[in-house]
């Protein structure tokens, strides 16, 4: 799988707004609305394609990776480069995750070096979390925002 990282656009946006994910992923559905589209045109987020141009993911990175809510907690504090994940709904649970997180992961250590990555997943996601440790990430601590658990993960250098 040949895969690259380009600027985040409108149409890329939409897609990722209009992805469905099956229960009990369809926590991480979204609504495309104002707000929405301004979050991914106007902050840290990166579509990633096959090598059509066909949009596979994206990613984010900084503040826009980050429950806000977590802060209250101290999940956030600390010198590390946080980091969201996504890829489009046909392609989960297929085998993908490594490859695709691994070539995301190169990328931002190119690009922060020397700065360990964290990362914030939703308790529940147990494919997600045993892919992160697989890369590196150990639990460092837990959260609540409403009915969800929420785990910060930090991969060291």
């Amino acid at each position: 799988m040949q895969l690259f990282i380009t600027d985040m656009s409108e149409d890329f946006a939409v897609q990722i707004l209009n992805w469905k994910y099956d229960a009990p992923y369809d926590f991480y559905n979204n609504e495309e609305n104002a707000e929405s589209m301004k979050e991914l045109l106007e902050n840290t987020y990166y579509a990633v394609v096959d090598g059509h141009g066909n949009l596979f993911g994206f990613f984010c990175v900084g503040g826009s990776a980050q429950v806000p809510v977590g802060s209250q907690f101290g999940a956030y504090s600390g010198e590390q480069i946080d980091i969201g994940i996504g890829m489009k709904p046909a392609a989960t649970g297929q085998g993908n995750g490594y490859s695709y997180f691994s070539f995301i992961l190169h990328h931002v250590e190119n690009s922060y070096s020397n700065v360990p990555m964290r990362l914030t997943v939703a308790e529940f996601n147990h494919r997600a979390i045993h892919l992160y440790e697989k890369l590196g990430f150990s639990k460092k601590m837990e959260f609540q925002n409403g009915p969800t658990t929420f785990i910060t993960m930090v991969r060291k250098l």
